[in-house]
């Protein structure tokens, strides 16, 4: 620790513990004590009159610090302090354990980055350390801290983990806060199958000198980190029922971790959890009020001022910098720190042997296979030895049966199995491809798991999988499903390493390392694999698109893109960082007959703020992605989903919405936000005669730009026949902009205004629903706080409106009142409705015989549904006789099951007059 734990400090303070009678009698022992041990006794005067921080000082500066704590914790018990001596100890062993950590944190951090200069070191910046001291300021009274801290995979969150924990050891960071910092990793804790909360802590205890009962009776002072959530299926959903209570009890470790997670056990300690963003899903709302923090990685002025540091020639280093910073896909990896190095170490290396770096480190594959080929290849040979490319081979062994078993940390065991000697460890060390696991030297790892992945993608050059010595080893094809299919969140680049090997370029450096290998063979195969991806039905819901793109990037084959590409019917796909806009970019282009595109924007691109937006590669890279909307005759359907939209994104987007080119029919946003003048947006509308649905789903939409939607509408030129604006932050106040249209318009026949707060516009809205050229034909408004109060105006829209076919109100408290005046209109000949929804509108009984009149004289009505209705059996008795009328056309009736038995259809198929379907729910 940063000071003594023995201090004259110390002392005081456990002096000042004492009563007024207890400390004269320690002073009276204190005297007895030192003659009893042969000790230069202090002059009692100065004794009897000292005080607690005087006496202090007094037996410190006469005995020393370990002498004089040593007499402390020997006259305690006799003046019944005995509790003193005890919460030493307690200190005492956190302060060994602090010490354990600090060894272990230490060891870890020596193996993985000794040679990553200048900015790597095991320090938090003071950026981390603000915020680390933010993470648990209390910013709701009394209630237990929890902080989930989310990063992209592989950017280095355990290593930010670690430097925080080094931190806590030292006494530079939460040392008044917690004494006890449990580290629990997922990736570690999957291998167990029952275990309890006091083995896991156990699992981190050098010894037990303090009972593990001392330490979890103070909760409050106990930090639970849990690293890599994603890896435990943990949905922290169970029912309440199977989690613990007791931190004693055994169970599965999922339900333990949930258990704690959802505090059932120790509901007072605090916790940091570290996961990658979306796995688990929806975590925030299933944990008691987290703090959701996010993992920076390197900032651009880092990777630069990284450069410099590692090259030392800053001339070279500006080069490899400029080279890199013009390859997204390289400069991406050099935002998480040691793929950093990595990179650094290979450039340097290729340009001190004046190789062309387009040609041997373009990809993020080639990369990897220049830092393997150098770190195997002997000083001033051209390739690996025998017992090189042996040692290779059965690290490559390693990896795969670690990707198919999910381990990540290797014993002795493995390794021999793999046919890695022990003699063989040291070396893989000094080429910094392994680092300690353990302070005993028995457990490994790879320095990264990126590394790991690329030694798995390499072993599928080497040997079939079949004769590997684990069965968890599966065949090629089993690995390319499971990645493309996400089946495993740890599983992040193997299938593009995959690819990326076996490009053309790659053969000779290859056939160098490996010898013998099959990367030539395997090509047509994973191409071939890739391609039944793309034909299988309903693509989206097996495999991820932008996996697929990256794949074929890394292949870099323009032919066989295009003879992919041209087949694929749909592609969804989320463009979460500048990497995903490039490849998007490159296979977009050769789908030629896509129908449907979905995309997702989540950031608003930093380069819109910049002097000359329009010339950023991420711009540029846009503008190709949305060049699909003209470049493809076959677009019907465009959705933006969960994006958000800046002034010249938007630009590029309009620019190709708005051509007579686009032959997009169909436009769905979801959950979009605009930070800038949409109406360029709205524009579209009256410029693209193509376009005829628009849906605004969940995006919110001002005052303003609903006038502007409307006067779109309004326009003679703007072909829309349907609008579904469910969720978007409509008001009353916006009914009139809506009339207004509706007044206008010719064309538009469905109109979806769900889940919007109407209510006192729906008077202004029916006015205009009303008018004799109105062309709605569907009406949707459910769930917009419509009460009883408003029903006459709906009802005079049935008897004037002849277009209108279908009409749901679902979701309003319309009560029996209000149907009861809608009925009256529904009964009239003139009204022309056929389908009315009026699920969970709190009817009940006393509606029924309107209801059973409406389906026994209307003469139009063709399906009603009163679904989450409490009509009672009795009610629904009504409904059905009612069907028996001679005169009745109703088709389909759905009611709620008045009764406990299981759901049921009844068929009138043989009755006279035509069937009627009567569902219950």
């Amino acid at each position: 620790m940063a000071a003594s734990f023995i201090s004259d400090f110390r002392l005081m303070w456990y002096l000042d513990e004492l009563r007024k009678n207890e400390l004269v009698k320690f002073k009276e022992l204190l005297k007895q004590e030192t003659v009893q041990r042969g000790l230069q006794p202090i002059p009692w005067a100065q004794v009897k009159k000292a005080k607690r921080q005087d006496l202090a000082g007094l037996m410190t500066q006469r005995y020393g610090e370990q002498p004089a704590w040593d007499l402390a914790l020997c006259i305690f018990p006799k003046i019944h302090r005995k509790d003193l001596c005890d919460k030493a100890a307690r200190e005492s062993a956190a302060n060994a354990y602090q010490t354990h950590i600090q060894k272990l944190i230490s060891m870890w951090s020596r193996d993985a980055f000794t040679e990553i200069p200048g900015c790597f070191d095991q320090t938090l910046t003071r950026e981390e350390r603000e915020s680390l001291e933010e993470y648990f300021t209390p910013r709701v009274p009394r209630r237990p801290h929890t902080v989930v801290l989310l990063g992209i995979p592989r950017i280095g969150k355990t290593r930010f983990l670690m430097k925080l924990m080094l931190a806590w050891s030292d006494g530079t960071l939460y040392r008044d806060k917690f004494s006890f910092i449990f580290y629990l990793c997922c990736r570690e804790l999957k291998q167990l199958r029952v275990t309890s909360l006091a083995k896991l802590i156990s699992r981190e205890r050098p010894d037990d000198s303090v009972p593990l009962a001392d330490i979890v009776a103070q909760p409050e002072r106990i930090l639970f980190i849990v690293d890599s959530l994603e890896e435990l299926q943990c949905t922290l959903t169970e029912p309440e029922s199977e989690l613990c209570r007791d931190w004693r009890e055994e169970r599965s470790v999922e339900r333990v971790l949930s258990s704690l997670l959802r505090r059932k056990i120790l509901p007072e300690s605090t916790l940091l959890l570290a996961a990658i963003p979306g796995r688990p899903e929806a975590l925030e709302s299933k944990l008691d009020h987290p703090d959701m923090q996010e993992l920076r990685c390197f900032q651009d002025s880092h990777v630069k001022q990284y450069f410099c540091c590692s090259f030392g020639d800053r001339g070279r280093a500006m080069a490899a910098f400029s080279w890199v910073q013009n390859n997204e896909h390289l400069f991406t990896m050099c935002h998480v720190p040691l793929l950093c190095w990595m990179v650094c170490t290979s450039l340097k290396q290729e340009m001190e042997r004046g190789r062309d770096l387009a040609a041997t480190c373009c990809r993020s594959s080639s990369v990897f296979l220049s830092f393997m080929f150098q770190a195997f290849t002997p000083k001033g040979a051209t390739r690996p030895s025998p017992q090189g490319q042996g040692l290779l081979k059965a690290l490559c062994s390693l990896a795969a049966e670690g990707m198919w078993t999910d381990t990540w940390v290797f014993g002795k065991e493995e390794l021999r199995r793999n046919g890695i000697a022990d003699t063989d460890t040291p070396t893989l060390l000094d080429l910094r491809l392994f680092r300690k696991y353990s302070e005993s030297g028995s457990s490994y790892s790879f320095i990264h798991a990126c590394m790991q992945e690329f030694c798995a993608a390499m072993y599928y050059l080497l040997d079939s999988p079949r004769e590997h010595s684990s069965r968890a080893v599966m065949p090629i094809e089993a690995l390319l499903l499971t990645f493309f299919r996400k089946d495993r969140a740890s599983w992040v680049f193997v299938g593009c390493f995959l690819f990326g090997l076996v490009h053309e370029s790659e053969q000779q450096r290859l056939d160098a390392l490996l010898g013998m290998q099959r990367s030539r063979e395997l090509a047509p195969q994973l191409l071939g694999c890739l391609g039944s991806l793309v034909e299988i039905e309903d693509p989206e819901e097996q495999v991820e698109f932008l996996l697929l793109f990256y794949a074929l990037f890394e292949v870099q084959s323009d032919a066989y893109a295009s003879h992919l590409m041209s087949s694929l019917r749909e592609a969804h796909f989320p463009l979460r960082e500048r990497p995903d806009l490039a490849v998007a970019a490159y296979c977009l282009k050769y789908c030629c007959s896509l129908r449907e595109l979905t995309v997702s924007v989540p950031e608003i691109f930093p380069e819109e703020r910049g002097p000359n937006p329009m010339s950023s590669r991420t711009l540029l890279w846009w503008r190709q992605i949305c060049s699909v909307l003209t470049a493809n005759e076959h677009l019907q359907k465009l959705r933006v989903v969960e994006s958000i939209f800046g002034r010249w994104t938007l630009l590029v987007l309009c620019c190709q919405l708005r051509q007579s080119t686009c032959p997009v029919q169909r436009l769905e946003t979801s959950k979009v936000s605009f930070s800038c003048e949409t109406g360029i947006f709205f524009d579209v509308f009256t410029s693209n005669p193509n376009l005829q649905q628009l849906s605004m789903t969940s995006t919110q939409l001002p005052h303003g730009d609903v006038w502007l939607l409307c006067g779109a509408l309004s326009n003679p030129v703007c072909n829309l026949q349907e609008l579904l604006l469910q969720d978007s932050g409509l008001s009353a106040s916006d009914c009139k902009a809506l009339a207004s249209m509706l007044a206008k318009n010719r064309k538009l026949t469905l109109l979806d205004l769900s889940d919007n707060k109407l209510a006192d516009g729906v008077s202004t809205l029916c006015a205009a629903l009303r008018h004799p050229y109105c062309t709605v034909q569907t009406l949707v408004m459910a769930g917009c706080q419509i009460s009883e109060h408003f029903c006459p105006h709906l009802s005079e829209v049935l008897l004037s409106n002849a277009n209108l076919s279908r009409l749901d109100l679902s979701r309003n408290p319309l009560m029996d009142e209000g149907v009861a005046r809608l009925c009256e209109a529904l009964r009239q000949p003139t009204c022309s409705l056929k389908t009315l929804c009026l699920d969970s509108c709190q009817l009940t009984r006393a509606c029924c015989e309107d209801l059973a009149s409406v389906i026994a004289h209307s003469q139009t009505l063709h399906e009603l549904d009163v679904t989450g209705n409490a009509l009672s059996p009795s009610g629904v008795n009504l409904l059905l006789e009612a069907i028996r009328w001679p005169g009745r056309v109703l088709r389909r009736l759905r009611v709620s099951r008045a009764s406990p038995e299981e759901g049921f259809c009844f068929d009138f198929s043989q009755e006279n007059p035509p069937p009627c379907v009567i569902s219950v729910d």
